[in-house]
């Protein structure tokens, strides 16, 4: 069953650059986290570092959300603000952490990538955007490229049934929230969307509060500073610019916009980590950008014609 689309906000000339940044600022912060998560997973198990997390972003973007005086989302919000919480604020990190400890990172990469393209069909189901043939032509090509990089960072290609599975059910859980919040972004704004819907996740992860509560008095300063940092940045700040984006475009083409974050991990891992990339990976990372450039170029074709978006909200380039 699908709902009627809602028209795009149009954004004023002056502003139009305001949605390729926040989309660049996601892409940006989420390809750090993978660094960050590293380090935190050694030290706190996966629900723990999800609810450190959680509960880190809830704080800042409840603080900002008091000092700019927002209140509380309209009422139409809710559904998608209690869902989106519980399954991508949630499950999606738990199994996402979980998943990462029974497969190598390149299996995981390959399986979780699957996300986008299920936000695209879901999309097109769910919430009548469409699959222009340039974004799944796209959307292929950086899949593509995202599989390239998976296989450049598999190493011996250790995986389980188990960790498949989780890395699968996150993919799900990803595309479920994100096409669930869509609707919601109608009727509130994306500081309040996503202040709710981390504070859902966090009390879905509350379970794991014995376990966070011991891990954190013997984890190292720097696991726990790099937990805090995923909740600051990862999440509160990259959360918050995803919906400001999202807003004012498909779940499809934002979706297809991720598909930059491995590439921005290759380079993050030679730059911070001293792992100097492979050809493969850089082969798989330029996939992954020249897909997005595909995706994100040409016409934009939105759920509501008589609303179009900006010419500059649909980003020309292999900028997300």
């Amino acid at each position: 069953m699908t709902t009627t689309p809602t028209p795009l906000p149009v954004s004023p000339p002056a502003h139009r650059w305001r949605a390729p940044a926040a989309a660049c600022t996601t892409v940006v912060l989420w390809a750090s986290a993978f660094v960050s998560i590293r380090s935190a997973g050694e030290a706190y198990s996966p629900g723990a570092l999800a609810l450190g997390r959680l509960l880190a972003g809830t704080l800042v973007l409840g603080a900002i959300l008091l000092v700019r005086r927002e209140g509380l989302p309209g009422r139409g919000a809710w559904r998608g603000i209690v869902t989106s919480g519980v399954l991508w604020f949630g499950l999606y990190m738990v199994a996402l952490n979980w998943g990462e400890q029974e497969v190598d990172a390149g299996t995981a990469a390959m399986l979780v990538n699957i996300g986008p393209i299920l936000m695209a069909l879901m999309g097109a189901r769910m919430l009548g955007e469409g699959l222009p043939r340039r974004l799944l032509l796209g959307m292929g090509i950086s899949f593509s490229g995202a599989v390239v990089v998976g296989l450049a960072m598999s190493g011996h290609g250790s995986a389980s049934v188990l960790g498949v599975a989780l890395c699968l059910l996150a993919a799900v859980a990803y595309a479920l929230g994100v096409v669930s919040q869509k609707p919601a972004l109608a009727h509130g704004s994306s500081l309040q969307i996503n202040t709710f819907g981390c504070l859902i996740g966090a009390v879905a992860c509350l379970p794991f509060t014995g376990v966070l509560v011991s891990e954190a008095a013997d984890a190292p300063m720097s696991a726990t500073l790099n937990m805090i940092y995923l909740g600051v940045f990862p999440t509160a700040l990259a959360f918050t610019t995803w919906g400001y984006a999202l807003a004012r475009t498909t779940a499809g083409r934002m979706g297809a916009t991720t598909y930059a974050v491995p590439a921005i991990v290759v380079l993050m891992a030679w730059v911070l980590l001293d792992e100097v990339p492979t050809l493969l990976g850089v082969l798989g990372g330029a996939l992954c950008l020249a897909g997005v450039a595909v995706s994100r170029g040409g016409r934009r074709t939105g759920p509501a014609p008589e609303s179009p978006a900006p010419a500059g909200v649909a980003v020309r380039s292999n900028t997300p």
